[in-house]
């Protein structure tokens, strides 16, 4: 399969450069730097961190070094934050702008918690909020290359959801990421035709997310919704090659995967779950039954060794 990889480092120039950019979501305990560093070897041009709270990373030293690595080939690398104040937010900014190409605005993150501490997808509903971290950002980090991006979910009246794009874009805001579901669908058909609505609205550039779990699935939702990227979640763990092109996930991903994650010194569970999803389409029932329940590194590597060759 033909690995075809955007050479561009800046995001900017990626989302401006007429080719569907290739984007893994930021997800919660999975897209750590040991997973970018495989779905990069797989024609993904554009990483997130999982989501970071602000208020924590600028409090805790520990939190920093807990919730964020890096490394020289992890670009280009946008840092996704949880926030509800501008300065908070900024100074989270300040901290990780030499070590990534830009910061995301979590305002789509719909778990309880999040919605209860006032993050994540309430934001929706504050665009006055959204703006002024926004403005902050921009006006408090020197860099013009550093970007600041914003996720969204969609409002039922999808006019207060251009209203809010809109906004963000007159603060300055580098693109807009839109989950096509409200808050309140999880399992629901992704609105497309309102993603597409929200890209023919804005000058900037917007991404599509969303239930994607092939690259024909990326290219149809490129077509359908005219977004500039695509970015994968869940699909992207079932197979960390899917941008390459696999239908599924091929065993020189898997090995890499070992390979990988061994080096970065991955704690096992993580390790472990990560292989779950990877496994999950190649393996029977039987099998999984073995696999789940193995318990160390030394039984994991036996066992794909034994099976696979691995």
């Amino acid at each position: 399969v033909e690995a075809k990889q955007c050479q561009l480092k800046d995001p900017m120039d990626l989302l401006n450069s007429g080719q569907v950019v290739k984007i893994c979501a930021p997800m919660v305990r999975y897209s750590k730097l040991a997973f970018r560093t495989l779905v990069r070897k797989y024609s993904c041009d554009l990483c997130y961190t999982p989501m970071i709270v602000a208020a924590d990373f600028v409090r805790s030293a520990k939190a920093r070094e807990s919730e964020f690595t890096t490394n020289k080939g992890d670009h280009p690398l946008i840092v996704q934050f949880a926030a509800k104040e501008a300065q908070v937010l900024c100074d989270a900014a300040r901290i990780i702008c030499p070590f990534a190409d830009g910061i995301d605005l979590n305002c789509g993150c719909p778990q309880r918690w999040a919605m209860a501490e006032g993050y994540g997808a309430c934001l929706i509903n504050k665009p006055e909020l959204v703006q002024d971290m926004v403005r902050h950002v921009r006006n408090q980090i020197d860099n013009p290359r550093f970007s600041v991006s914003i996720k969204i979910r969609i409002h039922e009246d999808l006019k207060r959801t251009v209203d809010l794009c809109q906004k963000a874009e007159a603060t300055g805001v580098s693109w807009i990421t839109v989950h096509g579901r409200s808050v309140e669908e999880r399992h629901q058909p992704v609105h497309y035709d309102a993603i597409k609505i929200i890209k023919q609205s804005l000058s900037i550039p917007v991404v599509a997310n969303g239930d994607i779990k092939t690259l024909k699935d990326a290219e149809n939702v490129h077509h359908l919704t005219g977004a500039d990227g695509i970015m994968v979640a869940r699909g992207l763990l079932a197979n960390p090659a899917m941008f390459a092109g696999y239908e599924e996930t091929p065993l020189k991903c898997i090995q890499d995967w070992v390979d990988i994650a061994l080096e970065h010194g991955t704690p096992f569970t993580c390790f472990h779950h990560h292989l779950m999803y990877m496994m999950e389409r190649i393996t029977s029932k039987q099998e999984k039954k073995v696999f789940n329940v193995l318990s160390s590194t030394s039984a994991v590597l036996d066992y794909l060794n034994d099976h696979y060759g691995v």
